[in-house]
């Protein structure tokens, strides 16, 4: 996978172990987002998530919520995203990021094939009750468990090293790097994991608002007024032939327009099929009834 790039949006990401925090020292540190734990399994809710969601959101930092997936089956996993659901709700802000899934380990002992059918069910279900594609976290090493499907699906990766995470059978670069377990930054006592998105701010903001997408490159808006090179022949000699005026060769057609040209050609193709306008009103009674799905007389 890709390496850390200068420039690229900071973050964070936090739960109760954090206790409590100054969120404006650590927007003034230059940390522009951060992940809040929410819940995990069925019923456990973080005791710091509303006042974590609130206290971030009031300091302008960009936020999102996580939970920790203990199920070992996909019926368990839809309760769990419900459960994250409505935690979710719970906290009275609107989530800037995308709803994750911390799915990091496996205390079930469960085969490589359910772990997906799991991720996959708490995904899918996530997705539909919140309308947003949901993100995946995971250490480096546990991620060699999920299958190419998942790959659709953006990935925050942890690896504490300065040597960047590898490859992995879903995904060859990161979205969002976890760098850190043992940070250091104002506004909280002791350690705190450190992320970095690939992007700047503004692309996590384009990223953020419901594509799952960092904004691509630009493209310039075309001079319709101007035909463009592959096309010069055929127009000119299109417009000689009375099919077009001329101007905008560029500007999409609208439904009119095209009625027009097709009557151009329609008539020009009698005048071919007559050979002189004296048989034209003929030919084209006959090419109406055609048109109007009756027999050529």
């Amino acid at each position: 996978m890709q390496a850390r790039k200068q420039g690229n949006a900071q973050g964070i990401d936090v739960s109760h172990w954090q206790g409590d925090i100054k969120w404006q020292q650590v927007k003034a540190d230059g940390r522009v987002f951060a992940f809040i734990k929410a819940s995990q399994g069925t019923k456990r809710v973080d005791p710091k998530f509303i006042a974590n969601a609130k206290a971030a959101k009031a300091a302008g930092i960009l936020i999102g919520a996580y939970h920790f997936v203990d199920a070992t089956t996909m019926e368990a996993a839809r309760a769990e995203a419900r459960h994250f659901h409505a935690t979710m709700q719970t906290a009275g802000v609107v989530f800037d990021l995308p709803p994750v899934m911390d799915y990091e380990n496996n205390p079930g002992n469960i085969s490589k094939s359910a772990i997906n059918d799991v991720a996959g069910a708490f995904l899918q279900e996530i997705e539909r009750l919140t309308g947003r594609q949901p993100l995946i976290y995971t250490g480096n090493s546990f991620a060699h468990n999920f299958g190419k499907d998942l790959s659709r699906y953006p990935i925050w990766i942890a690896r504490y090293n300065t040597k960047p995470p590898t490859d992995v059978p879903a995904w060859s670069k990161w979205d969002i790097w976890q760098y850190s377990d043992a940070g250091k930054v104002p506004g909280i006592g002791g350690n705190v994991d450190l992320n970095e998105f690939n992007g700047t701010l503004d692309e996590l903001r384009a990223w953020a608002s419901g594509t799952g997408e960092k904004e691509g490159p630009k493209v310039e808006q075309r001079d319709v007024s101007k035909v463009s090179v592959w096309a010069e022949k055929d127009w000119t000699e299109a417009v000689a032939n009375g099919y077009f005026d001329g101007k905008n060769p560029g500007a999409e057609m609208t439904r009119e327009q095209t009625a027009i040209v097709i009557n151009r050609l329609r008539r020009n193709f009698l005048r071919l099929i007559a050979g002189n306008t004296a048989r034209i009103e003929e030919i084209e009674r006959q090419l109406v009834n055609i048109e109007n799905g009756e027999e050529l007389q």
